[in-house]
């Protein structure tokens, strides 16, 4: 349970922890974002951050993280303290044995510092998702889910029962060399699907206010009505993922916003590209239907002066009663969301290690 309840520092009312998406900006490359994403974990650790996660997304151009699983082992080579994990996995793009070796390989690299965060989602357009899957029906991926998580929590501890088909498989590296702790399974969801899921099963839950905020305290109402305790969990934990940026000027801060969200307007016509720059995003004419869409994501991103953030921040926390606070910092360059989360970090205090 150690491993799930983080404990707040500094002025801070609930743990606070990172989301990174590996963004690509235009001028820059995938190197480039990949070589700024370990430096936001390290500079994550050492600023009192709880967790890094890094969330699995395809053919997009202007996001680097197609494989969390690459990518953490890369970043547990630079870190030595923050716990790592996957913001998330989505399950019915792999074989749940696959996802068990590749979270063991990690767990063997970093013991004790793995989260296994898992989706039902595709995490791309429909024809992404069945190249990855092999098959043109998305609803069979997301129907199974319930039983892929069985399958994928039964090579994790190796024990499957005997007579099963999959009784002599172990995923290796697992159990099977030795005692050794497994990383805990969180479910991810932006509806109510795997939030009673999670409740069911007595796991931790993750939801994805930054672009779901609408369904963000039905969800967790009903995470928490429903919650059985299990051997993981003896009370509901709820994470939230909220988009955030600070800067030491207001008005930055929205140039840089606004580069995200013009990014998403793309993505939702069909048009996924790099991370526009923020003249480009100023520049850009919106139309009166992308006005409207642009204000309404705008407003679910927290961003301003690092005071502006942190009351923000607070009264998500209050609102949703969330037991974790995940930030994402959506913006062109690397060195925009470097200083918004060292912004944040001395705008609550967090203690440098």
């Amino acid at each position: 349970m150690d491993a799930i309840r983080g404990t707040a520092s500094g002025s801070a009312p609930v743990p606070l922890s990172v989301l990174d998406l590996a963004t690509v900006g235009r001028g820059t490359t995938a190197t480039d974002a990949l070589r700024t994403s370990v430096a936001i974990a390290r500079q994550a650790e050492t600023r009192g951050f709880h967790r890094y996660w890094v969330a699995e997304h395809h053919s997009m151009p202007g996001v680097a993280s197609s494989s969390p699983a690459v990518i953490l082992a890369h970043i547990a080579a630079h870190t030595d303290r923050i716990r790592l994990g996957s913001g998330g996995v989505m399950l019915p793009n792999h074989a749940p044995l696959v996802i068990a070796e590749q979270f063991g390989t990690l767990e063997a690299f970093a013991p004790g510092r793995v989260d296994l965060g898992l989706g039902r989602a595709p995490g791309t357009d429909g024809a992404t998702a069945a190249a990855l899957r092999r098959t043109e029906s998305l609803r069979e991926g997301a129907d199974d889910f319930p039983q892929q998580l069985a399958e994928l929590t039964r090579f994790l501890d190796d024990d499957f029962p005997d007579g099963h088909p999959y009784a002599r498989i172990h995923a290796v590296p697992g159990p099977v060399q030795g005692p050794a702790a497994r990383p805990p399974i969180w479910l991810l969801g932006s509806s109510g699907f795997s939030a009673r899921l999670a409740a069911t099963l007595g796991l931790p839950f993750a939801f994805a206010h930054h672009f779901s905020a609408q369904n963000t305290i039905p969800a967790l109402d009903l995470y928490r009505e429903s919650f059985r305790p299990s051997a993981v969990l003896d009370a509901p934990y709820a994470l939230i993922g909220v988009s955030a940026l600070a800067s030491d000027d207001e008005k930055e801060a929205r140039r840089q916003v606004l580069t995200g969200a013009l990014s998403m307007v793309r993505l939702r016509t069909g048009r996924p590209g790099l991370i526009p720059t923020p003249d480009e995003a100023a520049a850009y004419n919106f139309s009166s239907m992308e006005r409207e869409f642009v204000d309404s994501w705008l407003g679910n991103v927290i961003h301003g002066t690092p005071d502006e953030v942190r009351t923000g921040l607070d009264d998500l926390a209050k609102r949703t009663g969330a037991d974790e606070l995940m930030i994402t910092a959506n913006a062109h360059g690397g060195d925009a969301r470097l200083r918004s989360y060292e912004l944040i970090a001395d705008a609550y205090g967090l203690p440098r290690t």
